[in-house]
């Protein structure tokens, strides 16, 4: 299971989080988005999940990326099915010490 600094470190340290959910925009800090997310894959509420890719492009621009990426998931949610699709967008930057996501956007299909 990923720990909040694992997630963390995968971002530049002011990344931009922006998630669309009924028809509203929400943004978030990189630990806003990553404390939740830990929790429920460790609280045992969230079994059997799998997110996969179904679909994805990405254009590279020097030390720089975008990355789009489609994807389905699926699992059970406090004993019921949990599932649905959507799609992430990933604007990436080469680093010193690797890549890092600067920005993440995405929407669940609803």
């Amino acid at each position: 299971m990923p720990t909040c600094a694992e997630i963390e470190a995968l971002f530049v340290g002011d990344a931009v989080i922006l998630q669309r959910a009924q028809g509203e925009m929400k943004r978030m800090t990189v630990a806003e988005f990553a404390e939740p997310r830990v929790k429920l894959l460790t609280s045992g509420a969230l079994k059997e999940f799998h997110e996969w890719e179904t679909s994805n492009t990405t254009s590279e621009h020097g030390k720089f990326a975008v990355r789009i990426s489609a994807y389905s998931k699926s699992g059970t949610l406090e004993s019921k099915p949990y599932g649905g699709r959507g799609t992430k967008l990933f604007q990436l930057a080469q680093m010193e010490d690797g890549w890092r996501i600067v920005s993440l956007c995405w929407f669940d299909q609803e």
